[in-house]
């Protein structure tokens, strides 16, 4: 088949959409088929950049390019599905949730006046009539296709993706916890931070990752006097990566009500427990108190104290070691066969 994979892209930014949406691409093309991204970027500062947004994908023609007709369009994220066609796929990794479950929140953008509330109203039923439209619906958790039904009344099907990263293996459960997410709020890696002057044992904290709060996060480590038990590396380059989860002792990923988490996943696949929280969304499919990890709260000394639990090594082992059963069955093979309707 000919297949586009439909991408809303925030420019200078990298996450774990853009690495499903790599990984799909790769697997419809060694599955044989014929098929390549169109991405097109999406700005919400100002709101009616939305709206912008989704019309350029409602006027763009996906039917055909140079003479080859286009079979399936597979959409991602708002507002691909605005776009028309035939043989429309949802994988839904996650709708603009500022207009949703973030609304009234710090982290929406949207206020409650007249023209805020106006646009908002146009993004809903832009997703609702879009949604609709799609063959096949699926999305990547459980936690996002309840949102879906929730906020729009619409049904699909959780269809996981697979774990990007290979070479995944619990070879060794070295005395550093692993905290590997965007730096902004959301992902409360500051939590950690904070906590970690609690911590009473020897283990230490490696950070990977990047985005707007990371100056913030290297100034607490700095003024806490925690330089010498945190480590932030930034960005770091895919075996860097693969050898940090293969060794470390456990791994911290509890964002606010994550769609997936890819993260935890990886962690899982490596064999190493996951610390959470228990409004962490997506992660909670997998990992539960003491098995495949520990939920705890996030202020401070009860983190520390959770974190200081995983000081004994055969511990953290017993929690981790069956991680990879949880991800065993999470193939491209299903993927595709799904969204194309094989």
């Amino acid at each position: 088949m000919n297949v586009l994979v439909l991408h809303s892209q925030v420019p200078f930014v990298r996450g774990g959409a853009e690495v499903l949406v790599e990984g799909l691409v790769h697997a419809l093309s060694v599955r044989g088929h014929t098929v390549d991204t169109v991405a097109l970027p999406l700005s919400w500062n100002p709101t009616e950049g939305l709206l912008t947004t989704a019309l350029n994908w409602r006027l763009l023609d996906v039917s055909s390019f140079n003479g080859r007709g286009v079979d399936c369009v597979i959409c991602t994220k708002y507002p691909t599905w605005a776009v028309q066609h035939p043989n429309k796929a949802l994988w839904l990794i996650h709708q603009h949730r500022q207009a949703y479950d973030l609304y009234g929140t710090p982290l929406s953008e949207f206020t409650p006046d007249k023209a805020s509330r106006a646009v908002r109203e146009r993004v809903i039923e832009i997703d609702r009539r879009g949604i609709q439209e799609c063959a096949r619906r699926f999305s990547i958790s459980n936690n996002v296709r309840d949102r879906l039904k929730k906020y729009s009344g619409i049904d699909a099907k959780a269809l996981y993706p697979p774990v990007p990263r290979d070479g995944l293996k619990p070879d060794s459960y070295e005395p550093f916890v692993l905290s590997v997410s965007r730096i902004d709020g959301a992902k409360r890696v500051d939590r950690l931070v904070r906590a970690w002057e609690h911590v009473t044992s020897d283990l230490k904290l490696v950070i990977v990752g990047d985005g707007p709060d990371i100056d913030k996060l290297r100034s607490t480590v700095r003024t806490r006097g925690l330089t010498s038990r945190i480590e932030i590396l930034g960005r770091v380059d895919d075996d860097h990566l693969r050898g940090l989860f293969n060794h470390c002792r456990a791994v911290y990923y509890a964002p606010v009500d994550e769609d997936y988490g890819y993260a935890a996943v990886e962690a899982l696949t490596a064999g190493k427990p996951v610390i959470t929280a228990p409004d962490s969304g997506g992660v909670l499919e997998f990992v539960s108190h003491e098995h495949f990890g520990l939920v705890t709260s996030l202020d401070p000394r009860p983190l520390a104290a959770t974190v200081d639990r995983l000081s004994d090594e055969s511990f953290a082992r017993v929690l981790g070691i069956d991680g990879p059963t949880a991800t065993r069955n999470m193939t491209w093979d299903t993927v595709v066969k799904s969204l194309l309707g094989a």
